[in-house]
């Protein structure tokens, strides 16, 4: 049986919500307005927290950061974001887990709500050669602002990652699936997998966790 092994990012291997952090990322370069955008950014987040936002608002929103502006002209600004904000929020802690499930050959997925082109060097940096993602639509090489195809969020983690195996002429049941995550948002897809662990978990899947007898792990870097 394939050992197939998913992680989560935002409050599980990094400390911190990759795209709280874009956003506060912009407003310091100046390509946000932050008395526009500073209240409308916290209130997704405590939404996204407590449950309460759809997968499609919470991926236009965020998505839309990127409208209008081509992957080329992002790409500076994207690797700025990655080298001072991302890589000192990746505990070595987080690094070595991945590692060892690498180095176990499982097959290893990073597997995020946020969208691809905001998390694909954080996957490259902890060494995932696998990643699910909200995407992003384009036209050409400029980024529309707008989400396509089912959000990587709540059952839509799962749904994606069906469709994922699928390509592979796999599917949930042919593997001893692992999934790490922090967030009650990943429930449907943490009930799906054989093996779930919740990591730093919020106070409700923390709940859950305990409920269920599920292994609890810290990564070192708590919840904000």
């Amino acid at each position: 049986m394939i050992k197939l092994t998913l992680f989560d990012l935002d409050h599980t291997l990094l400390d911190g919500d990759s795209d709280v952090l874009w956003c506060d990322f912009l407003m310091d370069q100046g390509l946000l307005d932050r008395a526009l955008f500073a209240s409308s950014n916290a209130e997704m987040e405590r939404a996204y927290q407590a449950g309460t936002v759809s997968p499609q608002d919470f991926a236009n929103f965020y998505v839309a950061t990127l409208k209008l502006k081509a992957r080329t002209d992002w790409e500076p600004l994207r690797q700025r974001f990655v080298d001072t904000v991302i890589a000192p929020r990746l505990p070595e802690a987080s690094h070595a887990l991945v590692r060892r499930h690498l180095d176990a050959d499982d097959l290893v997925v990073m597997s995020t709500a946020t969208n691809r082109f905001i998390t694909e060097p954080t996957a490259a940096l902890l060494g995932f050669g696998h990643l699910i993602a909200t995407e992003c639509e384009m036209a050409g090489d400029c980024f529309t602002g707008r989400p396509t195809g089912t959000a990587n969020m709540r059952e839509g983690k799962v749904a994606r990652l069906d469709a994922w195996l699928a390509e592979r002429h796999l599917s949930l049941a042919d593997c001893d699936s692992t999934f790490y995550s922090d967030s009650m948002n990943d429930l449907p897809l943490l009930s799906a997998v054989r093996h779930p662990v919740a990591v730093d978990p919020d106070s409700r899947l923390a709940a859950v966790a305990a409920e269920r007898g599920w292994p609890v792990l810290s990564l070192g870097h708590g919840r904000r």
